[in-house]
């Protein structure tokens, strides 16, 4: 009832109640953040109370990355069959409880149970794949710069919730910064079930800007069973831009995720920057990753999408290979969050655009789910890879130069897209 007042209320104010589900989507998306975030900001202090290594840590934040992503294209299912509103609200109640109940954990197990398994499953559920489901069926219009929005709610996760976090484990311990993610799940859930609605037809509404056309071309959309993953995976698999993308998203994650969100603070602590000042820094390139990724949207609905990941990817190489030289200063390290921050998530965007263009409208979703699983993947290694780099090698350099290598691999890909859609229009064709 509320969220047929409210849509009715904003109509008549020429508001579609579509941006009203885009916003709590943000909300929901931004929590999901700033629960993978989190254990980030808890590795030394985890480290100090229970005597786990970083190589141990990292395997348990690595396992929730690898779920976090694989469960991307079981997700499109999930929400095609049982509804945005449901699936979210419930994912908030195992995010919200996995958290509460870490404050009790006493073993690395436990640990791995909680954080790694039950978190990544729970995550997994509102990945960035929500994003794109709630994109394509509320918008037809402003498609790119809505993504755009939703996936620069990662770094505003970490922009609300990071520093208060190393604030509250300085001052009160780790598990007292559990909480405020905890309280946040819960009023998640609440607003959802409150106010979000699975399609527009719920609430007699079509689609942001849509037309009668592409309200039939909704019908269309592939039914949602249990064997469409690997269906869809099966046939993008034949296409030789799926792993153009799928590629260059497992670097993706692999130079963002996995390595700066996880091992960042952990690294300025080894080159003497407190918790604080670091989770600082990366809330500045949270700041600055919103503006990119809102900026990024709105160019992918203008732009050649691999002309603009070209750029993002290489941008993104060069300032992790600069890294290790800024010498931790806050000069250097400001510089690092605005060139580092503006394209973080800015490759999300022109990826789903691709995967539309390619694959169409009715699959993108599902097919953007399995190129986040890479990313997730990429995410993973990184996650791993790092914390046996600093170990083992007792630097976090080398993990560094690997990514920032791969990030400029991933830029030349990027640009045979073109040439792999070609080919796929000429054998459909055919």
């Amino acid at each position: 009832m509320l969220a047929s007042r409210l849509a009715l209320s904003l109509q008549r104010r020429g508001i579609h109640y579509a941006w009203v589900v885009a916003a709590l989507t943000f909300l929901a998306m931004l929590i999901t953040s700033a629960a993978l975030g989190l254990p980030g900001a808890l590795m030394q202090p985890l480290t100090k109370e229970f005597g786990w290594t970083t190589a141990e840590l990292s395997s348990v934040f690595a396992t929730r990355f690898a779920l976090f992503g694989l469960l991307g294209p079981f997700a499109a299912v999930v929400l095609m069959r049982y509804g945005v509103r449901h699936v979210v609200a419930l994912a908030a109640g195992i995010i919200g409880s996995t958290l509460f109940l870490g404050a009790f954990m006493q073993n690395l197990t436990q640990a791995f149970v909680l954080w790694g398994v039950v978190l990544g499953l729970g995550t997994g559920m509102t990945a960035m794949v929500l994003g794109a489901t709630v994109v394509n069926r509320w918008f037809v219009q402003r498609k790119g710069l809505v993504m755009g929005l939703l996936a620069g709610s990662s770094a505003t996760g970490q922009l609300v919730f990071l520093p208060l976090a190393t604030w509250l484990i300085e001052n009160h311990g780790w598990r007292a910064a559990l909480f405020p993610v905890v309280a946040a799940t819960a009023v998640l859930a609440v607003l959802v079930l409150l106010f979000v609605r699975n399609s527009p037809s719920d609430l007699g509404l079509q689609a942001y800007g849509a037309t009668p056309a592409d309200a039939a071309a909704a019908t269309n959309a592939p039914k949602p069973t249990w064997k469409l993953p690997f269906e869809t995976l099966a046939s993008a698999s034949r296409v030789p831009a799926f792993w153009v993308l799928a590629g260059s998203f497992f670097i993706c994650g692999l130079s963002t995720n996995g390595l700066v969100q996880t091992h960042f603070i952990s690294l300025c602590g080894d080159r003497g920057l407190g918790p604080v000042p670091a989770a600082s820094v990366l809330a500045m390139m949270g700041v600055f990753d919103l503006i990119g990724t809102t900026l990024s949207g709105w160019l992918s609905d203008r732009f050649d999408n691999r002309k603009l990941l070209f750029w993002y990817y290489g941008l993104r190489g060069l300032s992790l290979f600069w890294l290790p030289y800024s010498d931790f200063t806050l000069a250097g390290l400001s510089t690092f969050a605005i060139f580092y921050g503006l394209d973080w998530i800015a490759t999300v965007p022109p990826t789903v655009k691709l995967a539309a263009q390619v694959f169409g409208p009715a699959r993108a979703g599902l097919v953007f789910g399995w190129v986040f699983a890479f990313h997730q993947l990429g995410a993973a290694t990184a996650a791993f890879g790092a914390g046996f780099s600093r170990s083992v090698l007792l630097s976090y350099s080398p993990a560094l130069f690997v990514a920032g290598g791969a990030c400029l691999i991933a830029a030349v890909a990027v640009m045979g897209v073109r040439a792999s859609a070609a080919k796929v229009a000429t054998m459909g064709a055919s």
